[in-house]
């Protein structure tokens, strides 16, 4: 052990004060006879602190598979299986401290000590299984790949390989186990699509059939089924079978075939500045023909470059923003202040107000009422509600019960007396002032004077939509993006009239909704609005001066975004994006660009050419010839430095102007609410490191600025 800690030895001075999950052992006698030895993870901690794996950790680990591969060369043990405190396995590794890693060298060693430890389950001279009796993420998913047979808790609340989306990779031995054990396609879905779709992650029965786990058990017995099946491997009355495990075939055809299909689908999406899904892609690649000593040299090389490298940090900042300060919102009033929300009225019946309706029953288990200008809107936003429930239904998302539970709670009406005793009323009408203080000023008149009335305005003046109210002190902002069910932020707007109880009351139905809240001020576009705003503003200029749209979208590259500007137009309407543009020009008429060609290519439709499935082909030529007659165009370099001046400035007012409380909090409303990539650790951190700041105000956002991708 003095060799291997020597090995390790820049690892052991971070582990000082590290949470070590400790790796308890006791003998389980099976009804066969045989004994196994059946290690539980434990930090010691309650369910709120997960067991992690630090280098203090790993080694004991480590440590007790040697003692137990003795033991089985002895014949005293059988088997040996890993499971973990209750409701966890294990959430990976302890971020907090691969953060702190200086240097590549030392990273390198914390990919080695991982391959080392958990690898230490194939060769234990017996079989070995991990029962995942709970939440699984990363290392702790590895720690499964390592053994030679899994079982999972069908009601496990989480498992996935979420490293792509923190900037890493599965580094102890996913990229190259998961493609061999469950196939290319399923280890591509884990590996880089599901951290890409909002880090998603699977269910107990997803991850069993996806071939990740061999038997799955209820939970209620799921340690004695685990043991039981585990006694019939051991002894040869089960035998099992891996349908999903890549054949010759899948090699030769289908696995080349599926890395080629992922690369194009990544360069679409998030474009190519990301370094850790590429890294991904090519290490499940050449894990088609190497060996599992090849394929662990390259996981310590990838990691390594990745854990000392820019992005890895930047990816941390954001990581810490969504984790931690996402969960206690700055600014946000007392909790205790918040009233209860027994009934939900939603103001309108169109798409945005039925899916506002569908998750609000969803989340909230209360009644909802919608409404509408006539019976056939009302009855056409149900349908959908309906159908939406049903399509859950049929999906397995709900049961028949919950389902007729939930279409028992949702009902329309044309009468908003209806509204009486509903506690929280929110209004998804036309964006026009005076249509929103419309819809108000009726229902204010049947609705009691302690509920609370939200608009979803995405631009409009929160406070002077409920200017002609009796009670404006209870209008609050509940600004949510597209899709609804999807987009996890919610800007919670505050005006100088609303109340601290109406504010707590927002934050906390954003809490039972599953979204994040930030708190901003009541100001032009809020935070995600403006700052889009100002990016798209300073596109359309371009073009009007005569740069090509091809010139435009490339600028834009650095900043990694999910999709170019005429792209992100296309996608959020022609028509909203003349009127936010608008909005803010009139707002703010010396620092934001209005365009006419923009309304002009709103009524011609497109910008781009697509085929029949969508996908562009080039840019439309009609559009171009809308905005041809600029004399004045710019370079590519010219109109970087153009925007990376404009945010600077801007962010640097809003925080001035208090919009909100500090840079995070902008940053945390782009990566939620814009898709702003992990990667690039938010636009303020970008900003200092471009130089963008410097050159604007003579300061950085942050002290000492946030390492990062340039």
């Amino acid at each position: 052990m003095t060799d291997t800690t020597t090995r390790f030895d820049r690892l052991a001075e971070l582990s000082t004060d590290e949470v070590v999950t400790h790796s308890f052992v006791r003998d389980v006698p099976l009804r066969s006879g045989r004994t196994l030895a059946l290690v539980t993870l434990d930090n010691g901690r309650d369910h709120t602190r997960p067991n992690t794996l630090g280098p203090a950790s790993l080694l004991e680990f480590a440590s007790v598979m040697d003692a137990l591969t003795e033991r089985a060369r002895a014949g005293e043990i059988h088997g040996v299986a890993v499971t973990g405190k209750p409701f966890i396995l294990a959430a990976g590794a302890d971020l907090s401290k691969v953060s702190e890693i200086p240097d590549r060298e030392t990273g390198k060693q914390m990919a080695q000590l991982g391959h080392w430890a958990l690898g230490k389950l194939s060769e234990l001279g017996v079989p070995s299984f991990v029962f995942i009796n709970g939440l699984a993420l990363g290392g702790g998913v590895e720690i499964g790949l390592n053994a030679d047979y899994r079982t999972i808790d069908r009601s496990i609340p989480a498992l996935a390989l979420p490293e792509v989306f923190l900037g890493i990779i599965p580094g102890w031995g996913g990229a190259w186990l998961l493609p061999n054990l469950i196939g290319i396609e399923n280890a591509l879905k884990v590996i880089i699509e599901n951290p890409l779709k909002q880090n998603r992650t699977l269910k107990g029965q997803e991850a069993f059939e996806l071939g990740i786990a061999d038997a799955i058990f209820e939970p209620a017995n799921f340690l004695e089924d685990s043991l039981k099946w585990a006694d019939g491997v051991i002894g040869g009355q089960i035998t099992v079978k891996r349908p999903h495990q890549p054949g010759k075939l899948e090699r030769a055809i289908k696995w080349d075939a599926a890395i080629g299909i992922a690369r194009k689908t990544l360069q679409s999406r998030i474009g190519e500045v990301a370094e850790s899904p590429y890294r991904a892609l090519e290490l499940i690649k050449a894990a088609k023909n190497t060996d599992k000593a090849t394929g662990f040299a390259a996981e310590d090389d990838a990691l390594a470059d990745l854990i000392s490298g820019d992005q890895f940090r930047a990816s941390i900042y954001a990581f810490n923003l969504v984790q931690k300060r996402a969960k206690k919102p700055a600014g946000a009033p007392d909790k205790a202040l918040a009233r209860p929300v027994t009934k939900v009225g939603v103001l309108g019946a169109g798409l945005m107000a039925s899916q506002f309706a569908l998750l609000f029953v969803r989340r909230l288990q209360v009644p909802v009422v919608i409404t509408d200008l006539d019976q056939a809107r009302v009855d056409k936003g149900l349908e959908y509600i309906r159908g939406e429930i049903d399509a859950l239904l049929q999906k397995g998302r709900i049961s028949p019960d919950d389902a007729n539970r939930l279409n028992a709670l949702v009902t329309g009406t044309t009468d908003k007396a209806d509204f009486a005793d509903c506690d929280w009323v929110i209004e998804a009408v036309f964006e026009e002032l005076e249509v929103k203080q419309q819809v108000f000023a009726e229902v204010e008149q049947h609705i009691s004077p302690d509920a609370i009335l939200a608009t979803n305005t995405s631009s409009l003046s929160v406070e002077r939509i409920g200017a002609k109210l009796a009670h404006p002190e209870r209008v609050v902002g509940f600004h949510f993006f597209n899709p609804v069910a999807v987009m996890p932020l919610i800007e919670v707007v505050r005006t100088p009239a609303t109340t601290d109880e109406t504010l707590a009351t927002a934050m906390a139905v954003a809490a039972k909704l599953k979204k994040n809240a930030v708190l901003v001020k009541d100001a032009p576009g809020f935070v995600v609005n403006r700052i889009l705003a100002k990016l798209l503003g300073e596109a359309m200029h371009a073009v009007d001066s005569g740069t090509p749209f091809k010139v435009v979208d490339e600028s834009i590259t650095p900043f990694g975004l999910p999709m170019a500007p005429f792209e992100l137009l296309e996608l959020v309407g022609l028509k909203v994006g003349a009127h936010v543009l608008d909005t803010h020009h009139a707002a703010f008429p010396d620092r934001f660009f209005a365009s006419e060609n923009l309304h002009r290519l709103a009524e011609h439709g497109r910008i781009f050419e697509r085929d029949a499935k969508g996908k562009i082909k080039g840019y439309d030529k009609q559009a171009e010839r809308i905005v041809a007659g600029g004399t004045a165009p710019l370079t590519g370099e010219q109109l970087l430095r153009r925007i990376e001046d404009g945010l600077a400035d801007e962010v640097k007012r809003m925080l001035d102007d208090g919009v909100v409380s500090a840079p995070e909090d902008i940053d945390l409303c782009l990566i939620l609410g814009a898709g702003y990539p992990f990667q690039m650790g938010g636009v303020t951190p970008y900003l200092d490191r471009v130089g963008a700041s410097q050159r604007v105000f003579g300061d950085t956002f942050h002290h000492p600025p946030i390492r990062g991708v340039r």
